[in-house]
């Protein structure tokens, strides 16, 4: 008898649904992130040139463990991505900036 080890658990299939209020997406050139000891919270924001204020575009609030998942997939998406694509530059001063 083999032990399951929790990589190995067997799938569950989701179905997926996107609202069509939320399927147009929106779009955020500024981030906050805070977070507590239960939760992370990323507020998006969009900073129109020029403007002095950002207008709040979306909320999602993450546990520890789905907020490191996450983590994880935006480093192995975002290394595809320069592999086809190229370097990311971030240096400051190339526009908005992501805050910690």
């Amino acid at each position: 008898m083999s032990e399951e080890t929790p990589d190995k658990k067997r799938a569950v299939k989701l179905k997926l649904e996107v609202d069509e209020k939320l399927a147009g997406g929106s779009y955020a050139n500024l981030c906050l992130v805070n977070h507590s000891d239960s939760e992370f919270i990323i507020d998006a924001f969009f900073l129109q040139p020029q403007k002095p204020s950002a207008l709040h575009s979306a909320r999602i609030v993450l546990s520890p463990r789905s907020a490191k998942r996450l983590h994880k997939l935006l480093g192995e998406r975002l290394a595809k991505y320069e592999q086809m694509f190229g370097e990311v530059d971030i240096k400051l001063g190339t526009g908005p900036q992501i805050v910690n």
